[in-house]
């Protein structure tokens, strides 16, 4: 059984895209929710990008009182403190890893594809990105958390990743503490993250996309990009 209710939103700027970018939307929200705000990465690109946005399934989300609703994994709580679906977080996971795999059939690598969400999908792609079988081209973590974090610097494979993070001073959804714990454990694990802090709520702001616009020209201009990883 598909872990998908429905197929993922899809589309190419262009013929024989080189890169990819999976945008994983946040509690509640859909795959269509990011796709026209993330349009303009595409605009100043010499080569095609693909875009994915899947759809997270229908399911009882235990912090909303078994209210159904999209979510790519239950929540118990909302400090790091409380209990984590582990099981779901994985289940999501390997389904975000064969999406990925997916691409690689259709002659994009792992390592030109940039995987980023936001909020419960910034976590996902978090889990996804930095713990998984492969090194990615890069991560987007944008108002998130890093899940299991108890496990998490055993468990990291890829620190080296290119990671942006970005994070709402005034985010009442996600505080921004944990945005700062979760930069701090993955730098204790080797990795680099470029955070940076806005103020503003839950939610994305103009100066977010021209800095992820900033962020991303230079890994989207390099085909080559994880080739020499040791998960590539």
């Amino acid at each position: 059984m598909s872990f998908f209710d429905r197929s993922p939103l899809e589309y190419c700027s262009g013929p024989q895209p080189r890169h990819t970018l999976v945008w994983l939307h946040g509690l509640g929200a859909d795959g269509y929710d990011f796709a026209d705000l993330l349009q303009p990465l595409a605009d100043s690109r010499a080569e095609p990008i693909r875009f994915i946005f899947p759809h997270a399934p229908i399911r009882p989300v235990t912090l909303n009182g078994g209210t159904l609703m999209p979510a790519w994994f239950d929540l118990y709580g909302t400090t790091p403190e409380d209990p984590q679906d582990q099981a779901g977080l994985g289940h999501a996971a390997a389904a975000i890893t064969e999406l990925i795999e997916q691409e690689h059939r259709r002659g994009i690598a792992p390592h030109r594809v940039v995987l980023g969400g936001f909020s419960q999908g910034g976590a996902l792609a978090l889990h996804v990105g930095l713990t998984g079988p492969k090194r990615l081209a890069a991560l987007v973590a944008w108002s998130t958390y890093l899940p299991l974090a108890g496990s998490f610097p055993l468990s990291c494979r890829n620190p080296q990743t290119p990671l942006f993070m970005a994070h709402g001073t005034e985010d009442m959804m996600v505080p921004f503490s944990f945005g700062v714990r979760s930069r701090d454990l993955i730098k204790a694990a080797g990795g680099e993250p470029f955070f940076k802090s806005y103020q503003t709520g839950h939610n994305v702001t103009e100066e977010e996309m021209d800095d992820l616009r900033g962020f991303l020209a230079p890994i989207l201009q390099e085909p080559a990009l994880g080739e020499q990883g040791t998960n590539g």
